[in-house]
């Protein structure tokens, strides 16, 4: 898929900044031979096809980082935003459920989950979103990225919830596309509104 986005150098240095501040090991780059992955690219083809909006394409080890790297990871960007001149949106860009279909049953599970498991799993973690639960949905997210295949861990998850106050986090998100399933995986399209303590600060949206 071809791509041509015009990215921000400025902020992607800070966010860097800040997040070494935080004892994470990161980096920020400017270096043109370097891909951008599907994560960035899916997002930005249906929402920024006419490239009106600058891009910090933002990735991890998901393999090695622990979740609180991660975490801290959004604690750093949201602080890069507060010193930052202009307005910023957070994609966290991913799936719930992550198990894909066997092959063999890959034309059945095209629009089905892989488990019957994952499909649970996925409609109550929705709930408590919907409801503004996440005091409840941050203790049970590293078993659920266990269970479930979370896709690179549920690392973008971690950084959002980061950036919002984590488990202090208590809005209700709003859903734009009920949870539906691909090839097994969980998706879902949603609006996670910010809280008074981030709104007060700086204009932000995630």
């Amino acid at each position: 898929m071809e791509y041509e986005y015009d990215g921000n150098s400025e902020l992607g240095r800070m966010i860097g900044e800040e997040a070494r501040k935080l004892g994470v090991r990161a980096q920020s780059h400017e270096i043109p031979s370097l891909t951008l992955e599907y994560a960035t690219l899916v997002p930005m083809r249906y929402m920024n096809s006419d490239r009106h909006f600058k891009v910090i394409s933002i990735s991890a080890f998901c393999t090695s980082h622990s979740f609180e790297d991660s975490r801290k990871l959004g604690e750093a960007v949201l602080t890069a935003i507060e010193k930052y001149d202009g307005t910023v949106a957070v994609l966290a860009s991913g799936s719930l459920s992550h198990r894909f279909i066997d092959d063999h049953r890959a034309e059945e599970g095209m629009n089905n989950y892989t488990r019957e498991f994952d499909e649970q799993m996925d409609k109550r973690v929705v709930k408590l979103w919907r409801e503004g639960r996440f005091s409840e949905f941050c203790k049970m997210l590293p078993e659920y990225a266990d269970y479930c295949y979370g896709e690179g861990h549920m690392h973008d998850t971690v950084m959002l919830l980061g950036m919002l106050g984590w488990d202090k986090y208590a809005e209700k998100v709003e859903v734009l596309t009920d949870l539906f399933a691909s090839s097994g995986t969980g998706q879902i399209n949603a609006i996670f509104p910010l809280p008074s303590y981030i709104t007060d600060k700086q204009k932000v949206s995630a």
